[in-house]
């Protein structure tokens, strides 16, 4: 069945229907990995994003998990290449309403996106469709559509195990496997959570997720936010990263054409060492914006020079762009858990 990618601008690419076959519009991007493709299309960082792949075979690594407990798709919609059959990528579109087309000149779709930055297109049965209201990617629709829809509590096995509660701005769940491996106790509330509440949950640390969106979107809860931050350790991850970095006085925008992969190489400042890493976003804190009497740039991406991580130099608050979970991440979220250790330490012996 023929399809159609249709960007703003009006230039048609023609392919295949894979998934469901229904119109979608949505910000097109691309991801660079070479594996992960479930990763990609069921992390929430997508919501409102057509995804287009770079490596031109996709599905051949494997079927996609299916089942329960298995996260569905959250991207609008996927483009590709080609789609290898045996690995059920459509199939699994499909049952969760998910439009896709293959058959894609992918290379010049991705030299658009880097060409025209933030662009947004529709996949369609028709070259000429009549789009009445383009989805708006700077919303804060789509955390809204992410979060999670009530308070989660997770034990631990140690009785002495820290309790962090992490309000979530529409992370994946490779974050809160994350901290259950590291032993934590954790809470998870979602991003629109009164701060009062928060603090009643007696957290000994605070983390502030990835998410889809602008970090813009969030000025609203910043105020809330901020007398957290001067008590409570606190790290931020991916869009939790520049929220941290809003709170405190810095600014965002958005890059030419965002760190979507897992392939994305991030230098460590103190070391030189340099890190690959799994990041998906499209905005980045902006250097020149950060107080260096306050702020320590920690990590930046070697290929654009964007800051990919802070440590508060008054305040025991740290952040990083890319995920959890490699060891690029490793020596900040250690730090992190040693501030509220050591803080737990002086509520209780102080």
């Amino acid at each position: 069945m023929k399809a159609y990618l249709v960007f703003e601008d009006g230039e048609v690419f023609p392919g295949t229907w894979i998934g469901t076959p229904r119109e979608m519009a949505g910000e097109v991007v691309f991801t660079t990995g070479m594996t992960g493709d479930p990763e990609v299309m069921t992390d929430p960082a997508h919501a409102g994003q057509i995804v287009t792949f770079t490596y031109p075979l996709i599905g051949n690594c494997g079927p996609v998990p299916e089942g329960e407990g298995v996260a569905p798709p959250r991207c609008a919609g996927v483009v590709v290449s080609e789609l290898c059959a045996e690995g059920r990528v459509g199939a699994w579109l499909d049952c969760h309403g998910v439009p896709g087309i293959t058959g894609v000149d992918t290379r010049r779709v991705v030299r658009k996106v880097r060409e025209k930055g933030a662009i947004r297109g529709v996949i369609t049965s028709t070259p000429a469709p009549r789009v009445e209201a383009w989805p708006d990617p700077r919303s804060l629709r789509w955390v809204k559509e992410t979060t999670v829809p009530d308070r989660i509590q997770l034990s631990a096995r140690s009785p002495e195990a820290p309790h962090l509660v992490l309000i979530d701005l529409g992370g994946d769940a490779s974050t809160l496997a994350h901290l259950r491996r590291q032993g934590c106790r954790v809470t998870v509330v979602p991003f629109s959570t009164p701060p009062g509440e928060i603090e009643e949950l007696a957290p000994e640390g605070l983390l502030f997720s990835g998410g889809p969106g602008d970090p813009q979107a969030l000025l609203p809860y910043l105020e809330g936010w901020r007398p957290l931050l001067h008590r409570i350790p606190s790290l931020g991850v991916g869009l939790g990263h520049q929220v941290l970095a809003l709170a405190c006085g810095a600014d965002t925008e958005r890059l030419a054409c965002g760190h979507r992969g897992n392939n994305h190489p991030v230098k460590e400042t103190d070391t030189g060492r340099v890190w690959i890493t799994s990041q998906n976003h499209g905005y980045t804190v902006i250097a020149s914006s950060l107080n260096p009497g306050h702020w320590k740039v920690t990590h930046h991406h070697v290929q654009d020079g964007s800051v990919e991580g802070l440590a508060h130099r008054l305040l025991p608050l740290s952040s990083i762009q890319f995920h959890l979970g490699n060891p690029a991440a490793e020596k900040v979220f250690s730090r992190f858990l040693h501030q509220v250790k050591a803080k737990k330490e002086v509520e209780i012996h102080g």
